[in-house]
């Protein structure tokens, strides 16, 4: 059976559940006397009447209309309608497991550093968390009028801030602009927190966000090879400086070093 297949008009349930799906509207709204209401493990069913919502089950099993439904809905218990027609009423389905989405920055991030005009351009990839945790605010603020609501959708809406989050974190947290996967947990922690209280605001929650990588343009690259070579020559550690020229930019903070031997900047012995 399809995914948008349509649903014999005695069994009122979805299905075919996929991943990354946290709503799905029953398609056909006459719900006739002697349906089923069937909900499966991590499944909600919430009637709606006029727009309004009249209900929400969440007791897995079985349920048929007449006995079991209708006298729990608010408004429809008091139409004296009797099942002479078929009722009219909406059934959206809500997935309430929780779904992990994979998130990667569509463009580089220029995070602010020292001596470095326009700062360093990152992108950043991982995954993250969410669930349902309020129906009633989920389907009244961005559910309601959609057939199906998937994690792409929870994606671009986070997606449209998390640009602004990762600059604000790793210049908080970013101890090493050079090394930050040093830094991800500590600043996927901040950005978990922020993004968890603006998903709140459409009754979804935010469990877990995850920095898996930082990537940095090939300039950046080479500076890190030459921050690495400092270290394996012992520079930073006490020990004696080789010779040579010194950096051009400081391989701890990524101030311009202008051909001295301590950066000017953080104190780092460049020679």
């Amino acid at each position: 059976m399809g995914f948008f297949s349509r649903q014999f008009q005695s069994v009122i349930e979805w299905a075919d559940e996929q991943d990354g799906v946290l709503m799905w509207k029953w398609q056909d709204n006459e719900i006739k006397k002697n349906s089923r209401l069937v909900i499966r493990p991590g499944q909600e069913a919430v009637f709606l009447y006029n727009g309004n919502i009249e209900g929400i089950f969440t007791e897995e099993g079985t349920s048929y209309i007449k006995s079991d439904i209708v006298p729990f809905l608010t408004t429809l218990r008091n139409f004296k309608f009797g099942f002479r027609t078929p009722m009219r009423a909406e059934v959206l389905f809500l997935n309430t497991s929780e779904q992990t989405v994979k998130w990667g920055t569509r463009n580089p991030v220029n995070i602010p550093a020292p001596g470095l005009p326009g700062g360093i351009p990152v992108r950043a990839f991982g995954t993250f968390v969410c669930r349902i945790a309020d129906s009633d605010l989920f389907i009244a603020k961005v559910a309601g009028v959609k057939q199906v609501y998937t994690v792409e959708n929870v994606k671009d809406r986070i997606m449209s801030v998390l640009d602004q989050l990762l600059m604000s974190h790793i210049s908080r947290e970013g101890k090493d602009m050079f090394n930050l996967q040093a830094d991800a947990a500590v600043i996927a922690k901040g950005i978990l927190a922020d993004l968890d209280m603006d998903l709140r605001k459409i009754g979804l929650v935010a469990t877990d966000f995850r920095i898996d990588s930082f990537s940095y343009p090939e300039s950046i690259r080479e500076m890190q090879e030459q921050a690495a070579g400092q270290t394996i020559t012992g520079q930073g550690s006490g020990a004696i400086p080789s010779a040579g020229d010194a950096p051009k930019f400081c391989p701890k903070c990524g101030k311009p070093t202008g051909g001295t031997k301590f950066c000017e900047n953080c104190g780092f012995q460049l020679q």
